[in-house]
């Protein structure tokens, strides 16, 4: 029998390419919170070591197409850190 495998959260892809601000992404987050409190046991990395794993390997892989900006990817660490200590 095949194992069964989690999920993406449950964000469209069309949401995800309308992000044009940091409000923008920080509604993207709350909307991928919100998919894993409501069913933890789908996403495929539920917990945040297996999370941040993936979240390496996806900056990694870069799978967006060009590489953006310096900027762009510093506010995406800090914001990252800063979540880390964030009450």
């Amino acid at each position: 029998m095949d194992a069964v495998t989690g999920r993406f959260a449950a964000v469209p892809l069309e949401d995800l390419r309308a992000v044009a601000s940091a409000a923008d992404a920080a509604q993207i987050t709350e909307r991928m919170l919100a998919d894993l409190r409501a069913d933890p046991a789908a996403w495929e990395n539920g917990t945040l070591e297996r999370f941040l794993e993936a979240l390496a390997c996806c900056l990694r892989a870069n799978t967006g197409g060009p590489d953006p900006a310096v900027a762009e990817w510093r506010l995406f660490a800090e914001a990252l850190v800063a979540a880390t200590g964030y009450e």
